[in-house]
């Protein structure tokens, strides 16, 4: 994975992370308006996606398919109760957790990340979907899955990240 990248997304990780402490434990639990999530319950959905992703991510490096099932993201947020959780809690088990993955990304070799898989579900999971066409890369994911995470962070801080 390109070493400019990760350094990105693991200086994203730390600015987000000293930020999202700043925010109270009452903040963070109140939704940013009406039907929308709380920034507890976003920080859980990244929590999800970090463990859905890791399996996709460890998966793909064995495979000749990027082929893998979707979640009910929000059955996954409603039933595990972020919005209950300790706001410290749940910003360091999300931190640990993309650490991890930027570990994972960091140690993934050069031909299971670019190998050009015709059979993909990207056209389903991806945040931003793949053309079920195009053939797809493990690259493309793990691009994806940052992509999204900065999408989020950037909801509950307001910022663009």
């Amino acid at each position: 994975m390109d070493a400019l990248f990760l350094e990105d997304f693991r200086r994203t990780l730390d600015n987000a992370r000293r930020r999202l402490l700043e925010q109270s434990d009452p903040d963070a639990g109140r939704p940013r308006a009406a039907g929308k999530w709380s920034p507890k319950q976003i920080v859980g959905h990244l929590i999800d996606s970090a463990a859905n992703n890791h399996a996709r991510f460890t998966r793909a490096q064995s495979t000749d398919d990027l082929l893998f099932e979707g979640y009910d993201q929000e059955t996954w947020v409603q039933v595990q109760a972020y919005d209950k959780r300790p706001w410290a809690d749940l910003i360091q088990l999300w931190y640990a957790y993309n650490r991890h993955l930027a570990d994972v990304m960091e140690s993934t070799a050069h031909d299971a990340l670019h190998r050009a898989r015709r059979s993909h579900s990207l056209d389903r999971i991806a945040w931003r979907p793949l053309d079920p066409e195009t053939p797809a890369t493990l690259d493309y994911m793990m691009r994806d899955y940052v992509g999204h995470l900065k999408h989020h962070l950037g909801q509950i801080l307001n910022v663009e990240i």
